[in-house]
Formats: structure tokens, C-alpha cells, sequence
């Protein structure tokens, strides 16, 4: 058993199990504090409803996100003992600073929403779910420092055989920083929105408390709508920058095994990574060319031009790309659908949508999943980008053999296996108890029937 290929394996399982749980805590935060300020303007009850109802789903996800978190910060010591040590200079700053100016802002917070419901007036409430959703968003922007940094380091030099800090905001605001947070934190409110919109439609479904569900299907849908689109631009932005900076991996995205003017991009194909060809491939020519570098003549770097030793491994970097892609056309035509729904007020056939809706809930978790999975791998070898291998920075074998990994990945497998299924039995319980609850009371003329047509059972 190779080791550092089961401490990848076991850094690849915690990142990815607490992956799940951020850009769902994000998106949410931003609904929450969306449906409180509407809460706050009108005092319609339903509003109030849909805020406790949102607070508890919120919380039971944030709390899992924290546990999970705790876990893949003791990977660095463990397993990645050399890098820690490399890097220990560099690292350490941002994940203070996430823990010091976000977490604590985020959970003080979460504390007066739950804790000060009923005993704070209205406005409170909404600015403490707006100081949630800063600090979730501020959250994310520390920890995707660290990660970019890794991607493309700056704002250093290397002395005594370790990564020394020279500028601070070099280091923080490196190349990749501001295309990966924007795009990270739009997924986390496509998360967000889907999630809102999948239980919304189960509760139509169910035929209770109606109104809470039309609305939360239609704020789902509006956030959902809205933050797709904009991926389509923030997503070009990430690709230019990995463009500029990391060409094997824009090559590994394409499949792209040649240097070539006018590079086509690759809408479908099979690359195969020992004969460099591409089967069954469906090109628009010049087009990778022209969204890279803005020019449909410029030169795109392929494989080739690049010592095979630092290749990306190219199926676990082509396929998620190109999957992820996928989902993000889906999350725009699911709630175009809707919303058009919504508008006209359809009265057949909308049953079948309201599923949909529901069966695609997991739909931006694995896409999600997917960009990580094409971001991380797409930079091996390296584990900081062009300076210090993946090979060089786990633990040593005498120190963490590799039977150990080998358990400890086990065990995290049943303990996660666990926290998934406590997670969602709270989430369904939640669910059911909230159908089961009395239906709200009238609501003000401000939000009135007439204001927001409804997708029909």
C-alpha cells in the first residue's frame, strides 16, 4: 500500500464529506436573511414562519459543517506533517483569521437567532441573520485564501527550507483568489437556492402549508435563476486565470494533448491519456482559444509541451470539469421553468416539475464535489503549485505507516456514514413537523394572494 496515495485518499474523503456542508450553510444564510428582512418590512406571519422553519434546517447543517471542519484540520498534522512544516508560515495566517474575524462573528450570531427568537424585536433578528450570512461568506474567503494559495503561490520566499511570508496581501489576494471565492461563493448560492426550492416542492406536494411552500419554492428559484447566470460569467473569469496561470491543467480541462492556434473547445469527447487522442470528439473550433486569451488565433499550450511527470491524472480532471458544466446549464433552465410557471399560472402538468425539483437537490452538492475534484487534482503533482510535490509533503512512513491511514479511513467512512444519516433524519424530522403544524394565520394585504401567483399542485 502505497502511503501517500491513502493519505490523499483520506484528505479526499474529510474535504469533501465537509465540502457538503458550507455552500449550504452559505446559500441558506443569504435566503434566511432575504425571507427576515421581508419578515421585518411587513410582519406577515408566514414570513416569521418560514423564517424559524429555515433558522432550524440552517442550524442542524451548520452544526454538522463545524464537527466535519474539525476533523480535516488535524489532517495536517498527521498525515502532511512535511507540509505543515513547508508551509506552517503561510498557512496558519488565513485559518486564524477565518476562526478569529468569521467563525466567531458567524456562531455569536446563529446564537442570537436561536437563542433571542421571540425575545429580540423583528429588525434584530434580521440583522443577526445578516451578521450570519457575512460571516459565512467572510468564512469561505479565508479558507479559499489558504487553497489558492496553493494553486498559485505568491507573497514569499523560501529560507531554511520552509515557506517564509514576505507580503501578506500578495499572499491573500494571489492570482487565483478572487475568480476561485467569487465562483465558490455563487455555487453557494445555487446550493442554497436548489435546497430551498427541493423542500419546497416536497411540502407542495404534500398538500400542507401551502403558502410557505409557495414562497419558499419561488425565493429558491429567484436565488437559483439569478446565481446561475452569473456563474456563467464568474466561471469564464476562473478559466482565464487558470488559463494565465496553470496551462496543464486548462489542458487536462479540454483534453487538449497538442499546442495549437485557434484551439477548439471540446464539447464531447473520451480522452486517452496513453495514446493522446481524443474519441468521439465534438469540437467548436477556435472557441477555447477565444475565451481563454480573448483571441480566436491565440495559442493554447497542450499536454505535450509539458514533462509527462507533471501531468494531472487527465480523467479525474477532464470528466468532473466537464459534468460540472453540465449541472450549471441545469441550474438555469430548472427555475427558468419554474419561474415561467409561476408567471403564467400553469395549471397541468406542474406536479411533474415540483419533482424534478425535488430529485434535484443533490444535483449542486455533486457538482460542487465535482469542481473540487477538478480544481485539487488538476494541480498534481503538486501540492503547491510548481513549488513542493504532493510526494514530498506527506508525514513520513515510520511515523504514520500506512495501516494506519488505511484504518483511520475506515473508521471516518462509518463515522461519516453516521453524521449523514443523523443529518438527514433531522432534516426530514424538521420537515414533518412543520407539515404537521398548524397553517399560518391570514396574511397582510402587502403579501397578498394577488401579489405571487403559485405553481398549482
Amino acid at each position: 500500500m502505497d502511503p501517500v496515495l491513502l493519505a490523499r485518499w483520506k484528505f479526499a474523503l474529510t474535504a469533501g464529506f465537509h465540502f457538503l456542508f458550507p455552500p449550504l450553510t452559505i446559500g441558506l444564510a443569504w435566503v434566511l436573511c432575504w425571507l427576515l428582512w421581508k419578515h421585518y418590512r411587513t410582519g406577515a406571519e408566514v414570513y416569521g414562519r418560514l423564517g424559524r422553519f429555515w433558522l432550524r434546517l440552517f442550524a442542524i447543517s451548520f452544526v454538522i459543517g463545524v464537527v466535519t471542519g474539525i476533523t480535516l484540520e488535524f489532517q495536517f498534522g498527521t498525515n502532511w506533517s512535511q507540509y505543515s512544516r513547508f508551509v506552517g508560515d503561510i498557512f496558519g495566517a488565513p485559518l486564524a483569521a477565518e476562526g478569529i474575524f468569521s467563525f466567531f462573528l458567524e456562531s455569536t450570531f446563529v446564537g442570537v437567532l436561536i437563542f433571542g427568537w421571540g425575545r429580540v424585536s423583528r429588525k434584530t433578528t434580521w440583522f443577526a441573520s445578516l451578521m450570519v450570512a457575512v460571516g459565512a461568506t467572510l468564512s469561505a474567503f479565508w479558507i479559499i485564501v489558504a487553497n489558492s494559495w496553493m494553486q498559485t503561490p505568491a507573497g514569499f520566499k523560501i529560507a531554511n527550507g520552509r515557506a517564509e511570508l514576505v507580503d501578506f496581501w500578495a499572499a491573500a489576494f494571489n492570482p487565483s483568489t478572487l475568480p476561485r471565492y467569487l465562483h465558490t461563493v455563487d455555487a453557494a448560492l445555487i446550493t442554497g437556492g436548489m435546497f430551498v426550492t427541493g423542500i419546497g416542492a416536497y411540502m407542495m406536494l404534500k398538500g400542507r402549508q401551502i403558502e410557505m411552500a409557495r414562497r419558499s419554492v419561488k425565493a429558491g428559484l429567484c436565488v437559483t435563476l439569478a446565481a446561475a447566470l452569473l456563474q456563467f460569467g464568474l466561471g469564464h473569469y476562473h478559466a482565464v486565470q487558470v488559463a494565465h496561470t496553470q496551462p496543464e491543467k486548462l489542458a487536462a480541462f479540454e483534453g487538449l494533448f497538442e499546442t495549437q492556434k485557434q484551439a477548439p473547445a471540446l464539447l464531447f469527447g473520451i480522452p486517452d491519456e496513453k495514446t493522446g487522442t481524443v474519441s468521439h470528439a465534438v469540437r467548436i473550433p477556435g472557441l477555447l482559444s477565444l475565451m481563454a486569451f480573448g483571441d480566436a488565433d491565440a495559442e493554447v499550450k497542450g499536454l505535450n509541451d509539458f514533462p509527462r511527470s507533471n501531468w494531472p491524472p487527465l480523467a479525474m480532471t477532464f470528466y468532473p470539469f466537464h459534468l460540472m458544466v453540465l449541472l450549471g446549464g441545469w441550474f438555469v433552465v430548472l427555475p427558468a421553468m419554474g419561474l415561467v410557471l409561476f408567471r403564467r399560472r400553469l395549471q397541468g402538468g406542474s406536479r411533474w416539475l415540483l419533482w424534478v425539483m425535488v430529485l434535484s437537490i443533490p444535483l449542486p452538492f455533486i457538482a460542487n464535489e465535482l469542481g473540487w475534484i477538478a480544481a485539487e487534482v488538476g494541480r498534481q503533482p503538486w501540492i503547491v503549485y510548481g513549488v513542493m510535490r504532493t510526494a514530498d509533503a506527506a508525514s513520513p512512513v515510520a511515523v504514520v505507516p500506512a495501516g494506519q491511514i488505511l484504518a483511520a479511513i475506515i473508521l471516518l467512512s462509518l463515522v461519516y456514514l453516521a453524521l449523514l444519516g443523523v443529518w438527514f433524519h433531522l432534516i426530514r424530522r424538521t420537515i414533518a413537523k412543520e407539515l404537521e403544524s398548524p397553517e399560518p394565520g391570514p396574511i397582510q394585504a402587502a403579501v397578498s394572494e394577488t401579489t405571487s401567483p403559485r405553481i398549482s399542485e
